[in-house]
């Protein structure tokens, strides 16, 4: 009878308020705002000789740290293309500022986490988060599983969810 296992993370710790806006259209950004958002995560495969997919208290804390790093912080695309993104130091402040057509912010660097997506949108951070996890897996040398799954909720019942699936490997003839 073939078996699935699957481990599951959602704890307060995976939870960070960081503010965003994304670009609706070409001709459309919505206006600065925040959300307190929460960070979930799926790790499936088979358990070691010791009876873990995943070692929980390790997946929590490598979790946190990742997302501790968005939390309390504007967070802004630097790969997007409607939106100009320069860091600039004025009167001895180092500062972020942007542009979209005729609008611009202006944000304090040290407030600032500039992310190397075309949008702040849950969708893509699922995928930063992700990506993030997967590589400090690795660093460690723990390389997690596939399938990874990563949800952010950026308020209750509205989330994204982003998905690592094995690579299938096809037999040759």
């Amino acid at each position: 009878m073939p078996e699935r296992y699957q481990v599951t993370m959602r704890k307060a710790v995976h939870v960070f308020s960081a503010g965003h806006f994304i670009t609706l259209t070409d001709e459309i950004c919505e206006p600065v705002h925040g959300h307190n958002w929460t960070v979930a995560c799926e790790v499936g495969g088979s358990p070691d000789q010791h009876g873990m997919v995943v070692d929980f208290i390790w997946l929590r804390d490598t979790l946190a740290t990742i997302v501790g790093q968005l939390d309390h912080a504007m967070l802004l695309p630097t790969n997007n293309r409607l939106l100009t993104v320069t860091e600039q130091t004025v009167d001895g402040q180092d500062e972020v500022q942007i542009h979209f057509g005729s609008r611009r912010w202006v944000f304090p660097a040290d407030e600032c986490r500039l992310l190397p997506l075309a949008n702040t949108t849950a969708e893509w951070l699922a995928r930063w988060i992700g990506h993030e996890l997967l590589a400090a897996c690795t660093a460690a040398g723990r390389p997690l599983p596939a399938p990874l799954r990563v949800e952010v909720d950026e308020c209750l019942g509205q989330a994204a969810v982003w998905e690592h699936l094995p690579i299938e490997v096809t037999p040759q003839s």
